[in-house]
């Protein structure tokens, strides 16, 4: 049986991993973790003797099939609750990232199915991130990219933001950028500043690039194709 703490560990790869095509590197898992290299390198020896990830010498780590499966299921039962909390007991958004983390790896399998029927099966997390399917397949990630790679004049829709900082979940929905939200993009100024305009708010709103890198954008055409 696994702890939390390496289930922690498996799910904080499968993010990276998302995100790049190359394997992860230790201080990518310890700024993620928010610990110390030394304590990522530990907890990876343990990992990969139970053969759930793939090291290469100062190349980095990814996920066995096995440790994806881990991994996947971990984030499905996350992913699922912060949709439960935010649904049906009246949780900010910003406030059910922390919650979920507490409970993912408490719930059993009859009750991830049951709440996942009382949300009708539900594809996305209220952030926009994709929930793993109930037989573990890897769901596809959207197209879109972060909003700092737009220009101004650009219209586009808000897929995911990134759930992690509940002080940045806050300003974006204080400000209207939530998934599904059309942006126009207003101005990009040469420091990073981004000032886009929300269909779902009056004025505009500033998105300094700290910001801007949590927003995943798609212009319409690539999200109906």
């Amino acid at each position: 049986m696994l702890s939390d703490v390496m289930e922690d560990y498996l799910k904080a790869i499968y993010q990276l991993q998302r995100e790049t095509d190359e394997r992860i590197k230790t201080s990518a898992i310890a700024e993620e973790l928010e610990v110390t290299s030394p304590t990522v390198t530990s907890m990876l020896d343990k990992l990969e003797e139970r053969g759930l990830v793939d090291r290469e010498k100062y190349r980095g780590v990814t996920l066995t099939d096995e440790g994806e499966t881990v991994a996947l299921e971990v984030v499905r039962h996350h992913r699922l609750l912060e949709a439960y909390l935010t649904e049906h007991l009246d949780y900010d958004w910003a406030e059910v990232h922390e919650e979920a983390d507490r409970l993912e790896h408490h719930i059993s399998e009859d009750f991830e199915a049951r709440v996942a029927d009382a949300l009708d099966q539900p594809t996305v997390d209220p952030h926009g991130s994709p929930i793993p399917s109930a037989d573990l397949e890897r769901p596809e990630r959207p197209d879109g990219k972060s909003v700092t790679e737009y220009e101004e004049g650009d219209v586009v829709t808000v897929e995911e933001v990134a759930d992690r900082d509940a002080e940045v979940l806050t300003y974006l929905a204080d400000h209207g950028v939530e998934p599904g939200v059309e942006l126009e993009i207003v101005e990009v100024a040469p420091f990073g500043m981004i000032t886009a305009r929300s269909s779902r708010r009056d004025g505009t709103v500033s998105l300094p690039e700290s910001i801007a890198h949590h927003v995943r954008v798609a212009q319409p055409a690539e999200v109906d194709g």
